[in-house]
């Protein structure tokens, strides 16, 4: 039998969104993107696929806010809260979900997404479908039939309430038709029904099991006793009617698709292999079959195995692979090497190549070379005592530039836009999972013979694309450089004092246990307090808290239900307190320990081609992450100390560069006099935009609050972001944006030349021409135009911020090289940069770096940095 499943794309969707609210700001993608509701409509879809087995599927979704039914009442659905921008930029890419699942979406113009589901479903049953609708919204429940279940939404899609007609007359006594007659009476306030006065939907149901329906109750008024309700329903007989009118699902809607469109078809697995890395969504990427990934249809290569290398092999312009199976190139092993270019190509038959004293000289000569990912392979050579490596071309930085979304480490997918369609997936040669390994030297050969073909034809192209966008300079100057200094920061690795995290980790450890002998004399017995049911009885049934949230588990003990008892018990402040020293002793003590590598240091990688906006990420650890608003977090940085003896660690940071970088590009004269003042920028704002004397005095609220707009503004930040930020309304929230744009004209001005650039080009660009393509800023959906037009404003602003501690740290490598200051660049956190330093030399060092990162670049307004010095990390900031 054909099974159509309906879902109300709108209602699942925002269910999907405040099911994840909390993780709003840690569901973003590279590109800036909220992806909290996609993520989770994503669970919810797939959940109702693997569990219904559908042979069709529709997704329904509002086509706008007005309908045919504001014809009529043009308050309907009046008094709503304004919908998110951070929900509303998600929906289109829920759309195209939908489609990439093998499903189909559909809109109708004046009609709400229920008017297609009623249409829809009553086609289907009387064409012998079985027929199941999702929603979150119970207005739906009127289509129950012997043939259409509707299952509304509790808890995700895992938590359900199933409308049959059975369960219609055993909740309300009614069937579903009456329902419609219960809204006219009763009204629905979320949808601005009126209904009449004072009659619930109590008294709703009992009328209606007297009269049928509204109609008829209004033909037998004479048959009730005078009473107040009864005058209450003859002076309000046109809203009940009106009610009813607006409360009925059209099921004769204009739908333009037939039954036959909404067969389920296959996932487009490569369209949702795209749409996973876009979204940053690994978790779903890992679970693609294996299978989906197509294999190639390749020509024929030669290429020669050698043994012993001879000298007409190293020519210039080639090409150079040197393979690992794993990402984190500081403890793979080298599992092959190949390099070449169209005069022939050559496959190491050994690793023994590594100690070949003509492969060493070619590497160490000025012959250009051409690799993908120049740090990878210089930290790898380095491993293999080979150091000094020369001229040097990277594919890698070179494609990223071009175009930072195609950032993946899959050489196949980065060469596939440059026209290069001959390689394959690694996944394809290696696996993936457990079950990943090296496959024949056959096929291990060829696959590297393929990955040296690609670099070496792909480079030309790329070369000529970088000089026609005038971005050859600062890939030349500016990346290439900088990739070499990572790598050195990388190989070099900051010392780490085991026993000093050990310390803190006994010192949590203590502090978890007293918080654990406090929580379970305030519960008054001991129980597992990392297990939410557990923690949900003691809390909620026990201890009597209100009840906030329900899960289908039982009581939400989530942190925002957690942050609302807060004041009930004392218990909550523990409770809380526990789970951040649990995560912080498991995360990073624990974490950072397996993380030190036998040299006793830490040596994370430096992802220079993931962010769009041109910052360094820190992975493997992360050591831009260590938490710093705890003291017990700021702690963790105490283990980090210098290699030698009588040696500090020095860090230095660009004081507000973002914002500075604002008021140079904007030119906007009152940001611009904070700085060359040296104003305080944060209170400065709080004076303007709270409509302040210079001799009133500003809390630290207020500049909070400013501080808050301050950053906002940079990011793109909308009202409702604000808002929740601040923890004010939205209305507030948006008046301190427009007060804040008024006072600030030059900015307003900016932000509107901005986007019509983007308009005009297609992209913004840096100062120094790093480029953020938008393909979406002349996009119908207003959502998505939106959010590009929120990236247009942000990107020359983070993306400049980046260009100048790059440039710095190019600058600082060079002029440290030209002294005889022991000093060495460990590490790169957001804004600022860590030196281990000679005691003796510390101050010589502060003069170089402070000079340097001030004069890195000439703004309007002053750099300004902020420096200091100990015995670890923790004394150094």
């Amino acid at each position: 039998m054909a099974k159509l499943v309906l879902i109300d794309g709108n209602s699942v969707a925002y269910r999907a969104f405040y099911a994840m609210h909390n993780e709003l700001e840690t569901f973003v993608n590279h590109n800036g993107l909220h992806t909290n509701a996609i993520f989770a409509f994503h669970r919810m879809f797939q959940t109702i696929l693997d569990k219904e087995q559908p042979t069709h599927v529709l997704v329904a979704f509002d086509a706008g806010k007005n309908t045919f039914r504001h014809q009529f009442f043009a308050d309907y659905k009046a008094g709503r809260t304004k919908t998110p921008d951070e929900f509303r930029e998600q929906l289109p890419y829920i759309r195209q979900l939908v489609n990439d699942f093998g499903a189909i979406y559909y809109e109708l113009k004046n009609y709400e997404a229920d008017d297609i589901i009623g249409t829809l479903s009553k086609m289907a049953s009387q064409n012998d479908f079985k027929v199941v609708i999702y929603s979150g919204d119970r207005d739906l429940t009127q289509l129950t039939s012997e043939d259409i279940e509707v299952k509304v939404t509790l808890k995700g899609v895992t938590q359900l309430e199933c409308y049959t007609p059975q369960y219609v007359a055993q909740k309300y006594g009614l069937t579903p038709e009456q329902i419609v007659d219960m809204k006219a009476l009763a009204g629905d306030k979320s949808d601005n029904i009126p209904g009449v006065t004072k009659v619930g939907e109590k008294t709703a149901i009992k009328l209606l099991k007297q009269f049928q329906t509204v109609e008829n109750l209004y033909a037998h008024l004479d048959q009730l006793k005078a009473s107040k309700m009864k005058e209450n329903l003859i002076a309000d007989k046109d809203k009940a009617l009106l009610s009813k009118k607006l409360a009925t699902i059209d099921c004769q809607a204009p739908v333009e698709i037939t039954l036959e469109q909404l067969v389920l078809q296959q996932k487009n697995s490569e369209a949702l292999r795209k749409f996973y890395q876009e979204m940053d969504f690994k978790q779903f990427l890992a679970q693609l079959d294996q299978t989906s990934l197509i294999t190639k249809k390749q020509e024929d290569i030669e290429y020669c195995l050698v043994a012993q290398p001879t000298k007409e092999m190293f020519l210039p312009h080639q090409a150079l692979q040197i393979e690992i199976l794993e990402e984190n190139y500081h403890h793979e092993q080298i599992i092959g090497i190949a390099w070449g270019n169209k005069e022939g190509y050559y496959v190491a038959k050994s690793l023994d190549i590594l100690q070949d004293d003509l492969f060493i000289q070619w590497l160490q000569s000025d012959c250009s070379k051409i690799v993908c990912d120049v740090k990878k392979t210089q930290v790898l050579l380095q491993r293999a005592h080979i150091e000094n490596i020369k001229q040097c071309d990277d594919i890698l930085i070179g494609a990223y530039l071009l175009n930072s979304i195609n950032n993946t480490g899959d050489l196949a997918q980065l060469v596939a836009p440059f026209g290069f369609n001959q390689l394959e997936h690694d996944e394809v040669i290696y696996g993936k999972g457990v079950k990943k390994c090296v496959p024949s030297d056959k096929q291990l050969f060829n696959h590297l013979v393929r990955k040296t073909q690609a670099i070496a034809e792909v480079w030309p192209n790329i070369v000529h694309q970088l000089k026609e966008k005038n971005q050859w300079e600062l890939y030349k100057t500016m990346e290439l450089p900088l990739a070499h200094i990572l790598a050195n920061m990388e190989i070099r690795g900051i010392r780490v004092d085991a026993n000093v995290l050990q310390s803190l980790g006994q010192q949590l450890d203590n502090d978890i246990e007293h918080l654990q002998t406090a929580i379970y004399e305030k519960a008054g017995e001991e129980f597992n307090i990392n297990s939410p049911k557990q923690l949900g009885v003691i809390l909620f049934e026990k201890m009597k808290l209100p009840v906030i949230k329900k899960t289908k588990t039982g009581y939400s003990t989530a942190v925002d239900v957690l942050e609302k008892l807060r004041y009930q018990s004392s218990i909550i402040d523990d409770i809380l307190q526990y789970r951040q020293l649990t995560k912080l002793k498991s995360t990073y003590i624990d974490g950072l320990l397996k993380q030190i590598h036998h040299d006793g240091k830490i040596h994370t990688r430096y992802l220079q081609t993931l962010t769009q906006t041109g910052r360094l990420s820190s992975v493997d650890p992360n050591l831009q992450n260590i938490p710093v608003r705890l003291e017990q977090g700021r702690k963790i940085r105490q283990a980090f100390v210098p290699s030698h003896n009588d040696w500090v660690l020095f860090s230095s940071d660009y004081s507000q560069i973002e914002l500075r970088v604002l008021a140079a590009i904007s030119q906007d004269a009152h940001l611009q006099e904070a700085f060359l003042q040296g104003a305080d920028i944060h209170t400065s704002t709080a004076r303007r935009i709270f409509h302040l004397a210079d001799n009133q005095e500003i809390s630290a609220n207020m500049r909070r609050q400013a501080k808050a707009v301050n950053f906002g503004v940079v990011y793109g930040i909308s009202s409702y972001g604000l808002s929740e930020n601040l923890h004010i309304s939205r209305q507030e929230a948006h008046e301190f944006i427009d007060t804040y744009l008024n006072h600030y004209p030059g900015v307003k001005h900016y932000m509107e030349n901005i986007v019509k650039q983007a308009q005009d080009n297609g992209f913004v660009e840096t100062l120094f021409n790093r480029r953020r393509y938008l393909p979406d800023i002349k996009a119908k959906n207003r959502n998505i135009r939106q959010f590009a037009e929120r990236t247009a404003i942000n990107s020359p602003i983070q993306g400049s911020a980046a260009d100048i501690l790059k440039i710095a740290m190019i600058h600082m490598t060079e002029r440290l090289q030209q002294t005889d200051i022991q000093a060495h660049l460990l590490l790169q956190v957001h804004d600022e940069v860590i030196f281990e330093v000679a005691r003796r030399d510390v101050l010589r060092l502060q003069e170089l770096v402070e000079e340097t990162m001030t004069k890195a670049v000439s703004l309007s307004v002053p750099l300004v940095t902020d420096s200091h010095w100990g015995d670890n990390w923790y004394q150094a900031k």
